[in-house]
């Protein structure tokens, strides 16, 4: 099999590739024989080619710096496979009316383009808004702030050995859990319907386009006037100094909501000094627009408490650290109690909440294991279609092989993990992602942040003096069943349009290089060191890490053990702990029109290790997104994705090129 086909070039080619009459919800009640019979498009239609690989990897190479914003800023990895189908049909459809393409991308080209754009924007990402600026903070000392940088080869390799496992994990799981369970995969089900709908109603089609790009405008406009450096002073020393034309916040509560805390010479606090402050920057509202009123709600809810509750104690009794320089108090000490308080009970909490969510699940675990056998038929099937339509066992063995022997040797060489430990971490994430996929495709969520916990747990009870090993094996697993449950995702979205699941796995592992180039150049210009994450001596972190500070608390813990920390802190830990279970305890067994006002064990542990302007920023937009679907419900349907992700991208992107202003030209 040629790796790449040609692309259609006559009117009866593109006319053979066609959408199917059988529409996506049609295809997903067909049984596996049924779907050979009438859906699987002949191996010669063309959809991996150049043009479609060409298109995923720019698109998602873009995508992949969108994703690593939001991750530093959330802690969450947004979907962009809808957002490239999208893309991708308003620029192809462009070109093709400019005369510089000839003929149209056709929807499966478009969907291994999807492929390749889902595997680079977002399978490769979460290791760097995790593990690495865990292990960056964890590498800052008082006497070196900045910190040290995994150098960049050992980062990319790292990147591209995990992503590269978790993808070839998903071979053995496809057939059972899309061909023969028929899992509905909703992020899959739903880009096959984009898909589907892109190309029998191009009007809806370019109009969401248009929403998309206008957007991205939009939100690029921001980066320019509130962190570009363009205007030049002179500073107190008598240096020059580069500043943005505008602030990043505006001081709304100041004049009229009264906090508690006084400083140290007598002055009382005031709201800005707890981070509450308005954004100017739009993306963390286009990212609450997304995740929707329950989560955010209850985010803001935890900064609340936080802000008026345990913050103000902690700094009365001493838990948040007085920041002072010489006899000035520094006021900005407040901000400090997200990491300081918050962390603590926070962290548990949510790592309480998704394992007891996980181990809740134990019939999605027992059946992920009853049917852990059942993919690896793909490759030794009789029917010679079958055989030459699946991915074939014998590249499950030799991707195991190169990936898992790489990530072994990495594991080894980075962070001093025995090699039979490398090994036992291999082992686990296979089982571990196969619960995870199974997850995925009944609910949509991907449990990585439990499955990265579970091997937190494994390696601070085996090694627990290395954080370097407790982190680096933990992201081994959330990393591998993120890539995988991605990949399945989009061969549930292939299966629904007929396209082939070999060729599909191709255009995936093509998009691992691309994302990887991506997050390790992006993740180095965004972060030049560890004060942007941890604030230094401000406190105000340019990224708060949320996943990363989660990781790097659960890590510090098996290190130091409790009986150096404060004694409040071990109270907030074991608080966490029990209310994260009863949460999660709690939403397993109400009544699911009842599930709803159930406080989101997420939502409440993010408010807590967040700073204030962020829960805010993204409730707004939750409200706004509420508030459009209920006045405008079909615009909202349409519309409400393609703006937010373009407001996302266009922050996203131009912090990037920002990054690279300030640092090359405005210095």
């Amino acid at each position: 099999m040629p790796l790449f086909q040609p692309a259609p070039r006559t009117p009866e080619e593109v006319a053979a590739a066609a959408p199917l009459a059988i529409p996506p919800d049609a295809v997903r009640e067909m049984d596996e024989a049924t779907w050979y019979a009438k859906v699987r498009r002949p191996l010669d239609t063309p959809q991996l080619t150049l043009r479609a690989v060409l298109m995923g990897s720019t698109l998602g190479f873009l995508l992949a710096f969108t994703n690593l914003y939001v991750g530093l800023m959330t802690g969450w990895g947004l979907g962009v496979a809808i957002t490239a189908s999208i893309l991708s049909y308003g620029i192809w459809t462009l070109l093709q009316s400019i005369g510089v393409a000839r003929t149209p991308m056709t929807i499966l080209e478009n969907n291994c383009m999807q492929s390749t754009a889902s595997s680079a924007g977002y399978a490769t990402g979460s290791t760097m808004v995790s593990a690495i600026p865990a292990l960056l903070m964890l590498s800052a000392t008082p006497e070196n702030p900045a910190g040290a940088h995994m150098p960049a080869w050992e980062l990319a390799a790292w990147t591209i050995s995990v992503a590269g496992m978790g993808v070839t994990l998903a071979i053995p799981m496809k057939r059972n859990l899309i061909n023969e369970e028929r899992l509905t995969f909703p992020s899959g089900t739903a880009a096959a319907i984009t898909l589907h709908s892109l190309y029998s109603s191009g009007a809806d089609a370019l109009r969401k386009a248009k929403a998309l790009a206008g957007s991205a405008l939009l939100g690029a406009v921001v980066p320019v006037f509130t962190e570009l450096n363009l205007m030049a002073k002179i500073g107190d020393d008598g240096a020059l100094v580069r500043e943005p034309l505008m602030v990043g916040h505006v001081k709304l509560f100041d004049p009229w909501l009264p906090v508690r805390g006084v400083a140290k010479d007598g002055t009382p606090l005031r709201a800005s000094d707890w981070n509450m402050v308005l954004d100017v920057n739009p993306v963390m509202v286009a990212a609450g627009m997304i995740i929707g009123l329950r989560v955010t709600f209850w985010m803001l809810v935890g900064a609340l408490i936080l802000t008026f509750g345990l913050g103000p104690e902690g700094l009365v009794d001493g838990w948040v650290s007085p920041v002072t320089k010489g006899e000035v108090f520094a006021t900005s000490a407040p901000g400090k109690a997200w990491k300081e308080v918050g962390l603590w009970f926070g962290v548990s909490l949510m790592v309480a909440g998704s394992l007891t969510g996980f181990a809740l699940q134990w019939r999605t675990i027992l059946r992920a294991f009853s049917g852990l056998f059942a993919g690896f038929r793909g490759g030794a099937a009789v029917d010679p279609v079958v055989a030459e339509t699946e991915v074939p066992t014998s590249w499950f063995v030799g991707g195991m092989a190169l990936f898992g022997s790489a990530v072994v040797t990495l594991a080894w060489f980075s962070a001093g993990v025995p090699p039979h430990y490398g090994v036992l971490a291999v082992v686990m994430t296979f089982v571990l992602s196969l619960v995870a996929a199974r997850a995925t495709g009944e609910s949509d969520v991907t449990p990585i942040g439990a499955m990265g916990k579970i091997m937190q747990l494994t390696y601070g009870t085996l090694m627990p003096q290395s954080v370097t090993a407790n982190i680096l094996t933990a992201n081994i697993t959330s990393n591998a069943a993120a890539a995988s449950a991605d990949l399945l995702n989009d061969l549930k979205s292939g299966y629904l349009l007929g396209a082939s699941p070999r060729r599909q796995f191709l255009a995936q592992a093509a998009g691992i290089v691309t994302g990887t180039i991506a997050t390790t150049i992006g993740f180095r210009l965004l972060v030049p060191d560890a004060t942007a994450l941890t604030g230094g001596e401000s406190g105000q972190a340019r990224f708060p890490a949320p996943a990363a500070q989660a990781w790097k608390a659960v890590a510090d813990l098996f290190k130091h053990g409790v009986e150096g920390m404060h004694p409040t802190y071990v109270r907030l830990i074991i608080a966490g702990l029990v209310v994260g279970t009863v949460l999660s305890l709690i939403e397993s067994l109400v009544p699911s029109k009842v599930r709803a006002y159930v406080p989101s064990a997420t939502g409440l542990g993010l408010g807590f290790i967040l700073a204030f302007n962020y829960p805010l920023s993204m409730f707004l937009g939750a409200l706004i997104a509420h508030a459009w679907s209920v006045r405008a419900p079909k615009s909202a349907d349409d519309l409400l994705v393609p703006v937010a992700s373009g407001v996302i991208a266009g922050v996203s992107l131009m912090g990037v090129v920002v990054a690279l202003l300030n640092l090359f030209v405005f210095v």
